[in-house]
């Protein structure tokens, strides 16, 4: 993984976060139990950097967490356009909506409660971006419910690729880590899509539709 100074190099050159980004990323860290999930600063900027090339109308996010991400994400929605995040833990909901609130963009985000597996199917939107970051397991499940609501040409971004380096290395892997790996492996092989994997915090997979 990146030494730490390389780290702390790449964060130097890169924007800071808002006044809000900012807040939510050190009240994260302070009150709740896995800050680590937090995409980040660097991650963060990057999320918001590829909504801003798409202009997306309409983007999903599987994993809202205390809602960093999707605050980036929604920064390059095109005009009129709508985030979807989905979330499971209840206990969440109030952490990210007050967040989402300060941002601002409390109009353009629809947070929704409930496992994503039952959501997705019922959701009617066409997206042309996706932000995969929940339950490792369930990954494979997610990219296949969700692809078909991919339009031609959009794109996913699935988080935690590398998964500190376990995807690589791990010979005895748990169920978080064989579930990362099945995953990489399905698109890897899927010739609906082209894909490249990053090295960017915990590793991103970028991937892009070509075709049903």
């Amino acid at each position: 993984m990146i030494q730490k100074e390389i780290e702390q190099y790449i964060e130097r050159h890169t924007t800071p976060e808002d006044d809000v980004l900012y807040k939510l990323n050190r009240t994260t860290h302070l009150k709740t139990f896995y800050p680590n999930m937090l995409s980040g600063h660097v991650q963060g900027k990057f999320l918001e950097m590829i909504s801003h090339m798409i202009r997306p109308e309409y983007i999903l996010e599987i994993g809202t967490f205390t809602g960093y991400s999707a605050i980036c994400l929604v920064k390059g929605l095109s005009e009129g356009g709508k985030l979807i995040t989905l979330e499971s833990n209840e206990e969440m909901e109030s952490f990210a909506s007050e967040f989402i609130n300060l941002s601002g963009m409390h109009d353009r985000i629809e947070l929704i409660m409930g496992n994503a597996l039952q959501i997705i199917p019922g959701l009617k939107e066409k997206f042309d971006l996706v932000f995969i970051d929940a339950d490792k397991e369930q990954y494979v499940d997610y990219y296949e419910l969700i692809l078909p609501k991919v339009r031609n040409g959009g794109f996913i971004l699935a988080d935690n690729v590398l998964w500190g380096g376990k995807t690589v290395y791990d010979n005895k892997p748990d169920k978080e880590t064989q579930g990362i790996r099945r995953f990489n492996e399905k698109v890897k092989n899927d010739p609906r899509v082209e894909q490249v994997m990053l090295s960017i915090r915990d590793g991103l997979m970028l991937i892009r539709k070509i075709r049903d």
